[in-house]
């Protein structure tokens, strides 16, 4: 074969396999183990490959045969180990005995073999096959056997597993044995390499998407852990203004119902998405977070409050924000908190200006202050409190509507009024 085929052969294997080990000696989600396998395995192809070079580079000298001889017993050891070594570097447990023991095994074999040119032999001429040359083979074929069925088993102790992957490793290392099987075209090495970079790919991608799965399934433990402390918070506020009922509850379902229509309407569409939904709808049970700093005298009054007891109740609003931060802080992302924040300060803004605590005007209030706003209102109108009766559903609605441009955002009261059929179920 031509001396320079088998050149570019060694330094494309050479190159490869110098790739892989920089890139796992800079990877840094490789225990030290799994590291010292992964850059023996690559260490072993390479050395596997310039010693295949130097046999059949075409720069022949009889006079260096038993140094050959001993490279090629060497090269034909090492080589059936490759799978194993892989396979340890994949992390199936107990591989460094059965390498240990199959390294042996072969050397053991290629050395008594050597003398008596079964395996292989050098003369005169060139390097040559013994009559036994089935022997590396058998080896060669365990090996990759071994390797194969090792993928498979490692895929099993992850979440995700891609056949595909295997069946093309397997093609692969076929399709460099073929050539040197049938036509003495020694490629075998960078079939191997190839092979080997593939696995070391695949085995990446499984742990990566493993730890993605893991990732989600954590978020939704500190999503619903989140939730349940939300929902604690919130329910404390309400035994304690015991006579809003279901109010925390139904309007989390309007706060959801309306924002859901808006996005459908093309409505504020640009802010609206499913993860917003999802914020309103966990976090607005705290608008009222604030009134655990309010007094009971005046959170539980039967009756009217006076201009100063109302001017006290609304200090709510004020307390809302320092306390979502104060209990949250540390207890859930930074999204999280000035979301809920601007629910417990601004939902009394009026569209106007005329709102407090801060008195601001139309799209100064946070979108889901304004959404809030109407949910709240429109739940406190039909709801019977110790201070007022219930309206009816349709009077509240009119409310709602004639306070559309003063009280509330008015794109957001025409969605309420398209949909009003979802809004008049209580429960």
């Amino acid at each position: 074969m031509d001396k320079s085929f088998y050149i570019c052969i060694t330094i494309m294997t050479a190159l490869l396999m110098i790739t892989m080990i920089v890139h796992v000696l800079r990877y840094t989600g490789f225990t030290k183990k799994q590291k010292i396998w992964y850059i023996i395995t690559f260490f072993a192809i390479a050395v596997c490959q310039v010693a295949e070079f130097a046999v059949h580079c075409g720069y022949y000298d009889p006079n260096f045969k038993i140094l050959l001889t001993i490279v090629t017993v060497i090269q034909f050891s090492i080589a059936p180990v490759l799978g194993v070594l892989f396979i340890g570097a994949l992390g199936l447990k107990h591989q460094k005995k059965i390498a240990i023991i199959y390294l042996a095994l072969s050397f053991f074999v290629e050395i008594l073999a050597a003398p008596f040119g079964w395996v292989f032999y050098f003369d005169q001429e060139s390097y040559h096959r013994g009559q036994f040359f089935i022997i590396y083979g058998v080896f060669y074929f365990i090996s990759l056997l071994y390797l194969v069925i090792g993928m498979i088993i490692v895929g099993t102790s992850f979440k995700n597993r891609d056949i595909i992957t295997i069946v093309m490793v397997f093609v692969i290392l076929i399709a460099g044995i073929v050539p040197m099987a049938f036509f003495n075209t020694n490629i075998t090495y960078l079939a191997i390499a190839i092979a080997s970079s593939i696995c070391y790919i695949y085995y990446n991608d499984l742990v990566q998407q493993d730890i993605q799965i893991e990732f989600k399934e954590k978020q939704k433990e500190i999503s619903s852990m989140q939730e349940h402390i939300i929902s604690g918070l919130a329910n404390l506020i309400e035994n304690r203004d015991f006579e809003t009922g279901e109010h925390i509850t139904r309007t989390k379902k309007y706060v959801k119902l309306l924002a859901e229509h808006a996005r459908g309407d093309g409505v504020y569409q640009d802010n609206i998405d499913d993860h917003y939904i999802s914020l309103l709808y966990i976090l607005s049970p705290l608008h009222d977070i604030g009134k655990i700093k309010v007094s009971d005298t005046i959170l539980k009054k039967p009756g009217k409050l006076t201009s100063e007891e109302f001017d006290l109740m609304k200090q709510h609003a004020t307390y809302g924000g320092s306390v979502v931060r104060d209990l949250l802080m540390g207890v859930t992302d930074d999204e999280y908190i000035a979301f809920a924040s601007d629910i417990a300060t601004y939902h009394h803004e009026r569209w106007d200006g005329t709102g407090y605590p801060r008195g601001l005007k139309g799209r100064e209030i946070p979108l889901s202050a304004r959404i809030m706003a109407i949910a709240d209102v429109y739940d406190a109108l039909i709801s019977e409190r110790c201070y007022k009766k219930a309206f009816s559903v349709e009077e509240a609605i009119r409310i709602i509507k004639e306070e559309s441009g003063t009280h509330f955002d008015p794109k957001l009261v025409d969605v309420f009024l398209n949909h009003k059929e979802d809004f008049m179920i209580r429960k």
